[in-house]
């Protein structure tokens, strides 16, 4: 009865939920960034291990690209449970993503481009555009997700903007996760970089990145 009671609380205040859940999300991410997050939380991460995650991260960012693309040609074609199937399965892949990433920064540390400079502003430029898209993705993504698992199809497509929105969230979210995949091939299969320890180095290297 309180599942039920829930689930119609979430469907009847879908945006409140997309904040609420936001919110979290941020908090959790900035916190491990500056380390409010306790380190305790996070393994203690060798150089192999954090280039094994970065690995493990790009083929699961590789992969979603490639099921959010199959989601958008099946609702494109009407078929409508497998595109729910896919999206579903892309939010989890996020999921993942976001675990390794966090464990990653929490547990190890970052790895800063060193090249030449033909390549490395290329680089910065789309390590700002993944980042950005990236954050600003996170209650546009969600909110598609919360409408889509509250409402039927019918309601999505008559009483909804669930079309609309996934349409944003996807384009956003594939160009966000192709231009992590490039960025991680420059840096880590074409040229050099240099491995810098603790979560802060990634809010130095943002602000490199925006200054």
């Amino acid at each position: 009865m309180a599942t039920a009671s829930a689930e119609m609380s979430l469907k009847r205040h879908p945006l409140a939920a997309t904040i609420i859940l936001s919110v979290v999300g941020y908090a959790v991410v900035i916190g491990t960034f500056i380390g409010i997050v306790p380190a305790q939380i996070y393994p203690d991460l060798s150089l192999t291990e954090v280039n094994i995650i970065s690995d493990a991260i790009a083929v699961v960012n590789a992969v979603n690209v490639i099921v959010i693309l199959a989601g958008w040609r099946w609702i494109r074609r009407n078929e409508v449970r497998k595109h729910a199937a896919a999206m579903l399965t892309s939010f989890g892949l996020i999921l993942i993503f976001l675990v390794l990433y966090l464990t990653k920064i929490g547990g190890g540390g970052t790895k800063e481009f060193v090249g030449p400079a033909v390549a490395y502003y290329p680089y910065l430029g789309m390590l700002a555009i993944h980042i950005l898209l990236s954050i600003i993705s996170v209650p546009v993504v969600l909110y598609a997700i919360v409408l889509g698992i509250t409402h039927t199809p019918q309601e999505l497509r008559e009483q909804t903007p669930h079309r609309r929105v996934g349409r944003i969230a996807a384009s956003a979210w594939v160009l966000s996760l192709t231009l992590g995949v490039v960025a991680y091939v420059l840096l880590n299969h074409t040229f050099g970089w240099e491995y810098i320890e603790s979560g802060t180095a990634v809010i130095l290297t943002m602000i490199m990145i925006l200054v």
